[in-house]
Protein backbone atom coordinates (compact mmCIF):
# COMPACT_ATOMS: atom_id res chain seq x y z
CA UNK A 1 0.00 0.00 0.00
CA UNK A 2 2.98 2.32 0.45
CA UNK A 3 5.02 3.88 -2.33
CA UNK A 4 7.39 6.79 -3.02
CA UNK A 5 10.88 7.25 -1.64
CA UNK A 6 10.35 10.00 0.91
CA UNK A 7 8.89 13.49 1.16
CA UNK A 8 10.74 16.59 -0.02
CA UNK A 9 9.60 20.10 0.90
CA UNK A 10 11.39 22.70 -1.20
CA UNK A 11 12.72 25.93 0.30
CA UNK A 12 12.48 29.10 -1.78
CA UNK A 13 14.49 31.54 0.33
CA UNK A 14 17.42 31.45 2.73
CA UNK A 15 15.09 32.33 5.62
CA UNK A 16 12.78 29.45 4.75
CA UNK A 17 15.72 27.05 4.63
CA UNK A 18 16.71 28.25 8.12
CA UNK A 19 13.20 27.54 9.39
CA UNK A 20 13.36 24.08 7.81
CA UNK A 21 16.58 23.46 9.74
CA UNK A 22 14.72 24.28 12.96
CA UNK A 23 11.92 21.91 11.96
CA UNK A 24 14.38 19.15 11.11
CA UNK A 25 16.00 19.51 14.55
CA UNK A 26 12.59 19.23 16.23
CA UNK A 27 11.86 16.09 14.20
CA UNK A 28 15.21 14.52 15.13
CA UNK A 29 14.68 15.27 18.83
CA UNK A 30 11.45 13.29 18.56
CA UNK A 31 13.05 10.32 16.83
CA UNK A 32 12.04 11.22 13.27
CA UNK A 33 14.74 11.22 10.62
CA UNK A 34 15.10 14.47 8.67
CA UNK A 35 17.79 15.85 6.38
CA UNK A 36 18.46 19.34 5.02
CA UNK A 37 19.43 19.32 1.34
CA UNK A 38 21.24 22.03 -0.57
CA UNK A 39 20.18 23.09 -4.06
CA UNK A 40 22.43 20.59 -5.85
CA UNK A 41 21.19 17.66 -3.74
CA UNK A 42 17.57 18.62 -4.46
CA UNK A 43 18.33 18.80 -8.17
CA UNK A 44 19.84 15.31 -8.17
CA UNK A 45 16.75 13.84 -6.51
CA UNK A 46 14.03 15.77 -8.36
CA UNK A 47 15.55 17.15 -11.58
CA UNK A 48 12.14 17.88 -13.13
CA UNK A 49 11.55 20.90 -10.86
CA UNK A 50 12.23 24.41 -12.16
CA UNK A 51 15.87 25.23 -11.34
CA UNK A 52 16.18 27.85 -14.08
CA UNK A 53 17.28 31.44 -13.58
CA UNK A 54 13.77 32.56 -14.50
CA UNK A 55 11.98 30.32 -11.97
CA UNK A 56 9.10 32.07 -10.26
CA UNK A 57 10.36 30.82 -6.89
CA UNK A 58 14.09 29.87 -6.99
CA UNK A 59 14.89 26.68 -5.10
CA UNK A 60 17.47 27.19 -2.32
CA UNK A 61 17.26 23.72 -0.79
CA UNK A 62 14.79 21.39 0.88
CA UNK A 63 13.97 19.23 3.88
CA UNK A 64 13.79 15.47 3.26
CA UNK A 65 12.00 12.87 5.38
CA UNK A 66 13.31 9.70 3.76
CA UNK A 67 10.80 7.22 5.22
CA UNK A 68 7.72 9.22 4.24
CA UNK A 69 5.47 8.13 1.39
CA UNK A 70 1.90 7.70 0.29
CA UNK A 71 -0.74 5.13 1.18
CA UNK A 72 -3.93 4.04 -0.56
CA UNK A 73 -6.54 5.67 1.69
CA UNK A 74 -9.33 3.31 0.71
CA UNK A 75 -7.17 0.21 1.16
CA UNK A 76 -6.07 1.37 4.62
CA UNK A 77 -9.64 2.18 5.67
CA UNK A 78 -10.92 -1.22 4.53
CA UNK A 79 -7.97 -2.91 6.23
CA UNK A 80 -8.95 -1.30 9.54
CA UNK A 81 -12.59 -2.21 8.93
CA UNK A 82 -11.80 -5.88 8.28
CA UNK A 83 -9.60 -6.07 11.38
CA UNK A 84 -12.25 -4.39 13.54
CA UNK A 85 -14.93 -6.73 12.18
CA UNK A 86 -12.70 -9.69 13.02
CA UNK A 87 -12.56 -8.47 16.64
CA UNK A 88 -16.36 -8.30 16.92
CA UNK A 89 -16.96 -4.64 16.06
CA UNK A 90 -20.27 -3.96 14.29
CA UNK A 91 -19.80 -1.48 11.44
CA UNK A 92 -23.12 -0.10 10.17
CA UNK A 93 -22.77 1.72 6.86
CA UNK A 94 -25.07 4.51 5.59
CA UNK A 95 -26.34 5.06 9.13
CA UNK A 96 -26.92 8.75 9.88
CA UNK A 97 -26.92 9.96 13.47
CA UNK A 98 -29.95 12.22 13.91
CA UNK A 99 -29.68 12.91 17.63
CA UNK A 100 -28.44 11.82 21.03
CA UNK A 101 -30.29 9.91 23.75
CA UNK A 102 -30.00 11.30 27.28
CA UNK A 103 -30.61 10.01 30.77
CA UNK A 104 -30.58 13.19 32.77
CA UNK A 105 -27.31 14.98 32.01
CA UNK A 106 -25.66 11.85 30.62
CA UNK A 107 -25.66 10.71 26.97
CA UNK A 108 -26.55 7.01 26.77
CA UNK A 109 -27.10 6.41 23.06
CA UNK A 110 -27.79 7.82 19.60
CA UNK A 111 -30.85 8.03 17.39
CA UNK A 112 -30.18 7.12 13.76
CA UNK A 113 -32.09 6.73 10.51
CA UNK A 114 -31.98 2.98 11.22
CA UNK A 115 -33.16 3.14 14.81
CA UNK A 116 -31.88 3.82 18.29
CA UNK A 117 -28.53 2.48 19.53
CA UNK A 118 -27.75 2.49 23.24
CA UNK A 119 -24.24 2.67 24.65
CA UNK A 120 -22.47 3.26 27.92
CA UNK A 121 -20.06 5.64 26.23
CA UNK A 122 -20.20 7.51 22.90
CA UNK A 123 -17.09 8.36 20.89
CA UNK A 124 -17.49 11.24 18.44
CA UNK A 125 -15.00 10.78 15.55
CA UNK A 126 -16.68 12.15 12.42
CA UNK A 127 -13.96 14.22 10.74
CA UNK A 128 -15.34 17.27 8.88
CA UNK A 129 -18.78 16.99 10.50
CA UNK A 130 -17.53 17.21 14.08
CA UNK A 131 -19.22 20.55 14.73
CA UNK A 132 -22.52 19.34 13.20
CA UNK A 133 -22.73 16.32 15.51
CA UNK A 134 -21.42 18.36 18.42
CA UNK A 135 -24.31 20.80 18.05
CA UNK A 136 -26.79 17.92 18.07
CA UNK A 137 -25.36 16.98 21.48
CA UNK A 138 -25.45 20.59 22.69
CA UNK A 139 -21.67 20.94 22.45
CA UNK A 140 -20.28 24.16 20.96
CA UNK A 141 -16.81 23.50 19.57
CA UNK A 142 -13.95 25.82 18.46
CA UNK A 143 -13.99 24.30 14.98
CA UNK A 144 -14.53 25.67 11.47
CA UNK A 145 -15.21 23.40 8.50
CA UNK A 146 -13.44 24.12 5.21
CA UNK A 147 -13.16 22.28 1.92
CA UNK A 148 -9.77 20.93 0.83
CA UNK A 149 -9.56 19.95 -2.83
CA UNK A 150 -7.48 17.23 -4.47
CA UNK A 151 -6.69 16.69 -8.15
CA UNK A 152 -5.70 13.84 -10.47
CA UNK A 153 -4.21 14.15 -13.96
CA UNK A 154 -4.21 11.80 -16.91
CA UNK A 155 -1.76 8.87 -16.57
CA UNK A 156 1.91 9.59 -17.25
CA UNK A 157 5.02 7.46 -17.43
CA UNK A 158 6.96 7.30 -14.12
CA UNK A 159 8.12 10.82 -13.24
CA UNK A 160 7.56 11.74 -9.60
CA UNK A 161 9.32 9.27 -7.31
CA UNK A 162 8.85 11.26 -4.10
CA UNK A 163 6.10 13.21 -2.39
CA UNK A 164 7.10 16.76 -3.30
CA UNK A 165 5.76 19.78 -1.42
CA UNK A 166 6.20 23.37 -2.51
CA UNK A 167 7.59 25.58 0.24
CA UNK A 168 6.43 28.79 -1.47
CA UNK A 169 2.79 27.71 -1.37
CA UNK A 170 0.68 25.01 0.24
CA UNK A 171 1.10 22.56 -2.65
CA UNK A 172 2.04 18.88 -2.83
CA UNK A 173 2.32 16.30 -5.62
CA UNK A 174 2.95 12.56 -5.91
CA UNK A 175 2.31 9.96 -8.61
CA UNK A 176 -0.17 7.12 -8.21
CA UNK A 177 0.30 3.48 -9.21
CA UNK A 178 -1.89 4.19 -12.26
CA UNK A 179 0.40 7.01 -13.41
CA UNK A 180 -1.78 10.00 -12.57
CA UNK A 181 -0.27 12.92 -10.69
CA UNK A 182 -2.15 13.48 -7.42
CA UNK A 183 -1.84 16.99 -6.03
CA UNK A 184 -3.55 19.67 -4.00
CA UNK A 185 -3.13 23.07 -2.41
CA UNK A 186 -4.75 25.45 0.07
CA UNK A 187 -8.15 25.23 1.69
CA UNK A 188 -11.07 27.05 0.12
CA UNK A 189 -11.24 30.46 1.75
CA UNK A 190 -14.69 30.14 3.31
CA UNK A 191 -16.60 27.78 5.58
CA UNK A 192 -18.44 25.01 3.74
CA UNK A 193 -19.63 21.41 3.91
CA UNK A 194 -19.91 21.13 0.12
CA UNK A 195 -17.71 18.31 -1.17
CA UNK A 196 -17.14 19.84 -4.57
CA UNK A 197 -14.54 21.98 -6.24
CA UNK A 198 -14.05 25.71 -6.44
CA UNK A 199 -12.69 27.10 -9.73
CA UNK A 200 -10.64 29.80 -8.02
CA UNK A 201 -8.72 27.17 -6.09
CA UNK A 202 -8.36 25.05 -9.25
CA UNK A 203 -6.58 27.98 -10.90
CA UNK A 204 -4.33 28.67 -7.89
CA UNK A 205 -3.30 25.03 -7.51
CA UNK A 206 -2.67 24.67 -11.25
CA UNK A 207 -0.48 27.79 -11.17
CA UNK A 208 1.54 26.35 -8.27
CA UNK A 209 1.93 23.04 -10.10
CA UNK A 210 3.26 24.70 -13.24
CA UNK A 211 5.55 27.05 -11.28
CA UNK A 212 7.14 24.05 -9.58
CA UNK A 213 7.05 21.64 -12.56
CA UNK A 214 6.83 23.47 -15.91
CA UNK A 215 7.05 20.13 -17.73
CA UNK A 216 3.43 19.31 -16.81
CA UNK A 217 1.91 22.51 -18.22
CA UNK A 218 0.10 20.62 -21.01
CA UNK A 219 -1.03 17.65 -18.91
CA UNK A 220 -4.80 17.27 -18.74
CA UNK A 221 -6.67 17.30 -15.45
CA UNK A 222 -9.05 14.34 -15.18
CA UNK A 223 -10.98 15.12 -12.00
CA UNK A 224 -10.98 16.95 -8.71
CA UNK A 225 -13.05 16.74 -5.55
CA UNK A 226 -13.33 18.29 -2.10
CA UNK A 227 -13.09 16.84 1.40
CA UNK A 228 -14.34 18.61 4.53
CA UNK A 229 -11.65 19.53 7.07
CA UNK A 230 -12.50 20.41 10.68
CA UNK A 231 -10.03 23.19 11.51
CA UNK A 232 -9.15 24.25 15.07
CA UNK A 233 -7.71 27.67 16.05
CA UNK A 234 -4.28 26.19 16.86
CA UNK A 235 -4.17 23.67 13.99
CA UNK A 236 -4.08 20.81 16.52
CA UNK A 237 -6.59 18.03 17.23
CA UNK A 238 -8.96 17.65 20.15
CA UNK A 239 -8.93 14.21 21.84
CA UNK A 240 -10.58 14.12 25.25
CA UNK A 241 -13.67 13.47 27.37
CA UNK A 242 -16.14 16.30 26.77
CA UNK A 243 -17.98 18.31 29.45
CA UNK A 244 -21.04 16.16 28.61
CA UNK A 245 -21.03 12.96 30.63
CA UNK A 246 -20.71 9.87 28.42
CA UNK A 247 -19.47 11.76 25.33
CA UNK A 248 -15.86 11.62 24.11
CA UNK A 249 -14.34 13.60 21.25
CA UNK A 250 -11.67 12.89 18.64
CA UNK A 251 -11.71 15.63 16.02
CA UNK A 252 -10.26 18.89 14.77
CA UNK A 253 -7.51 17.10 12.87
CA UNK A 254 -7.19 19.77 10.17
CA UNK A 255 -4.97 18.17 7.48
CA UNK A 256 -3.48 15.40 9.60
CA UNK A 257 -6.12 12.84 10.56
CA UNK A 258 -5.35 10.03 8.12
CA UNK A 259 -1.70 9.57 8.94
CA UNK A 260 -2.35 10.01 12.65
CA UNK A 261 -5.03 7.29 12.76
CA UNK A 262 -2.99 4.51 14.46
CA UNK A 263 -1.65 6.68 17.29
CA UNK A 264 -4.82 8.71 17.85
CA UNK A 265 -6.99 5.58 17.71
CA UNK A 266 -4.85 3.90 20.37
CA UNK A 267 -4.97 6.95 22.65
CA UNK A 268 -8.70 7.48 22.07
CA UNK A 269 -9.45 3.82 22.89
CA UNK A 270 -7.52 4.23 26.15
CA UNK A 271 -9.49 7.38 26.95
CA UNK A 272 -12.82 5.68 26.26
CA UNK A 273 -11.88 2.63 28.33
CA UNK A 274 -10.57 4.51 31.36
CA UNK A 275 -12.51 7.76 31.20
CA UNK A 276 -9.24 9.70 31.45
CA UNK A 277 -6.97 11.09 28.69
CA UNK A 278 -4.00 8.96 27.70
CA UNK A 279 -0.76 10.69 28.87
CA UNK A 280 0.27 11.28 25.24
CA UNK A 281 -2.84 13.37 24.57
CA UNK A 282 -3.14 15.18 27.90
CA UNK A 283 -2.38 18.51 26.18
CA UNK A 284 -5.05 18.03 23.50
CA UNK A 285 -8.15 18.70 25.62
CA UNK A 286 -10.91 21.20 24.96
CA UNK A 287 -9.97 23.12 28.08
CA UNK A 288 -6.81 24.50 26.45
CA UNK A 289 -8.88 27.02 24.48
CA UNK A 290 -10.38 28.39 27.71
CA UNK A 291 -7.06 28.61 29.57
CA UNK A 292 -5.01 29.88 26.63
CA UNK A 293 -2.66 26.86 26.65
CA UNK A 294 -2.99 26.35 22.90
CA UNK A 295 -0.46 24.31 20.96
CA UNK A 296 -0.13 26.30 17.71
CA UNK A 297 1.26 23.49 15.55
CA UNK A 298 0.39 24.82 12.11
CA UNK A 299 2.77 23.22 9.63
CA UNK A 300 4.93 21.64 12.32
CA UNK A 301 3.38 18.30 13.26
CA UNK A 302 1.49 16.66 16.11
CA UNK A 303 4.53 16.08 18.34
CA UNK A 304 6.01 19.60 18.29
CA UNK A 305 4.68 20.50 21.73
CA UNK A 306 7.05 17.90 23.20
CA UNK A 307 10.00 20.15 22.47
Amino acid sequence: MFSQRGQIVTAHSADQLDSFSHRANVMRLNGIDADILDRDAVRRLVPYLDFSDTARFPIHGAILQGRAGTARHDAVAWGYARAADGHGVDIIQNCEVTGFVRDGDRIVGVDTNKGRIGAGKIGLAVAGHTSVLGQKAGLELPIESHVLQAFVTEPLKPLVDHVVAYGADHFYVSQSDKGGLVFGGNLDGYNSYAQRGNLGVVREVAEAAIALMPCISRVRLLRHWGGVMDMTPDASPIICPTPIDGLYLNGGWCYGGFKATPASGWCFAHTLATGKPHPLIAAYGLDRFRTGRTLDEAGVGPSAWLQ
